[in-house]
């Protein structure tokens, strides 16, 4: 029951999420057909993500996936944003419309992320790390998917749309088989006491900090490498080759960043959640520095160190949920992981607005070697919770 569970929840997960970058991904097909300004670019990626903040808020301090199977929320909200999500084939180019879209799919987006997440850790404590890296595995595919569509789809952007549209309706009642574990929890809703609880408690505060930094990164790359890619390879190939090799490099780095996941799951509940997140920023870290100085350069190097900085940037990720659930009182776990939640993806609508126009004005390599400033920053932060360290300070430190 539980392999089955989760194998749906991890599918699910996959298709709803793909619905994340869609305009990213077809954004230079879209500026093609129609110009569209740049801050209206960017708008269309950060629409998504404030979104995304007010849907959690939202559900969190309605209670809404404990008040509620949380299976049919999953259903429902991915059903209704892949609805959201097909206004782009309607909506005028960069128009108001089209960025409303964005922003409801975000808000809708937050009743299948968090709430795929809240299943996850219902079913297991001493493999919780695997369990949310299975979990960030698929959303970290799911975000890989329409770039990939969109290069299948070539410059018919509208193919992009309709497919990963169709493929979160198909994740949203696939989710309905799957069931809860022995471990599910009911609260009813946002707790007060949290707030306070993440940063009275250092373990909760660090993992916090730590999320914030890796946050910092994540999504920027994530909504931009294809465009970065792209401005790179354009240095020794045509604008039409180097859009459809920026696709297929942010495809591959947000693929393979996925199975990174499941791996570094596995790690951590080994070795330890906070040590795999230091060695994973510091590689991130470095990898955002490399490709800030080979900026331009051979098309086959850049490409290598973009995989590589995909592969880096994510598998920490759910280990600062995992930390946050593992130190939480049980009945307050869902509200801190909706706040940490809604803390990191609050920072990511200033780094993935502000990336494109930073751009414009500084030069992708400033940029790309500034993402590796919140890797630095978070491993500060990590480093009192390792294993090692724990042992030596007491809880009273």
């Amino acid at each position: 029951m539980k392999r089955a569970s989760i194998t749906i929840l991890v599918l699910a997960e996959l298709a709803g999420m793909s619905l994340w970058f869609t305009s990213a991904a077809v954004l230079p097909d879209m500026v093609r057909e129609g110009a569209i300004a740049p801050v209206r670019q960017a708008l269309l990626s950060t629409g998504v993500q404030a979104g995304f903040v007010l849907g959690a808020l939202t559900a969190a301090f309605t209670g809404l996936s404990d008040r509620f199977d949380p299976r049919r929320v999953f259903a429902v909200s991915a059903i209704l944003a892949a609805l959201a999500n097909s206004i782009l084939l309607v909506a005028p180019l960069g128009g108001a419309l089209a960025i409303g879209a964005r922003i409801v799919t975000g808000a809708l987006l937050a009743g299948v992320y968090p709430v795929g997440m809240k299943i996850a850790v219902g079913w297991g404590t001493r493999d919780r790390g695997l369990l949310v890296g299975l979990l960030i595995g698929a959303l970290t595919l799911g975000n890989g998917t329409p770039y990939l569509a969109a290069w299948m789809g070539g410059a018919e952007w509208r193919f992009t749309v309709v497919t990963v549209s169709l493929l979160a309706a198909g994740g949203g009642v696939l989710v309905l088989a799957a069931g809860l574990g022995p471990l599910h929890s009911h609260t009813p809703g946002l707790q007060p006491g949290a707030a306070r609880l993440m940063w009275t408690d250092r373990r909760i505060r660090n993992a916090t900090l730590g999320y914030l930094g890796h946050m910092w990164e994540l999504f920027a790359f994530w909504a931009w490498v294809s465009a970065a890619a792209a401005a790179s390879y354009t240095a020794t190939l045509g604008a039409a080759r180097a859009i459809s090799l920026g696709k297929i490099t942010a495809a591959t780095a947000i693929g393979l960043g996925a199975l990174a996941c499941v791996a570094a799951g596995a790690f951590a509940d080994r070795v330890g959640k906070a040590e795999v997140t230091i060695v994973a920023m510091a590689a991130s870290g470095t990898a955002a520095l490399l490709t800030a100085a080979t900026f331009g350069g051979p098309v086959w190097l850049t490409f290598v160190l973009m995989v590589i900085w995909g592969i880096t940037v994510i598998p920490d990720s759910a280990q600062f949920s995992a930390l946050v659930a593992d130190a939480a009182p049980p009945h307050l776990s869902g509200s801190l992981l909706t706040l940490q939640t809604a803390l990191g993806f609050t920072l990511t609508i200033v780094t993935v607005q502000a990336t494109p126009v930073a751009a414009l004005a500084f030069g992708w390599p400033v940029v790309l070697a500034a993402l590796a400033l919140g890797p630095a920053l978070g491993i500060v932060a990590m480093r009192p919770l390792r294993r090692k360290a724990a042992v030596a300070v007491s809880p009273a430190d």
